[in-house]
């Protein structure tokens, strides 16, 4: 029986179900936001059977409104404790290579 993961992100859901993850993964991961996040997801993801699911955001479905508000929670009681979330480093390392600055999409 597969798990059921439901995301308001279509980015992730469509990475998932269309094929992107592997085509990115095929390509060496060129061009891809969050590489290293991608690949950590990838090993853990391809041991077990993951049905993923889009959904509305900020409709109304308790779970999702739920995880939005730890997220947001989290966030501010780091910014408030004068605590900085961890830098995303493959996000530094894509802009830091990248030749305009910017983020590669």
């Amino acid at each position: 029986m597969p798990l059921w993961k439901y995301s308001d992100s279509s980015y992730v859901v469509k990475a998932v179900n269309e094929g992107w993850l592997e085509s990115w993964k095929m390509k060496g991961w060129k061009k891809v936001k969050n590489p290293d996040l991608w690949q950590r997801f990838l090993a853990v993801y391809s041991r077990h059977r993951v049905s993923f699911h889009w959904l509305k955001g900020h409709a109304g479905h308790p779970e999702n409104e739920r995880c939005d508000r730890l997220a947001v929670a989290a966030g501010a009681g780091a910014f408030e404790a004068g605590k900085v979330l961890p830098d995303d480093a493959g996000y530094l390392d894509s802009v830091a290579s990248s030749a305009d600055g910017g983020i590669l999409l």
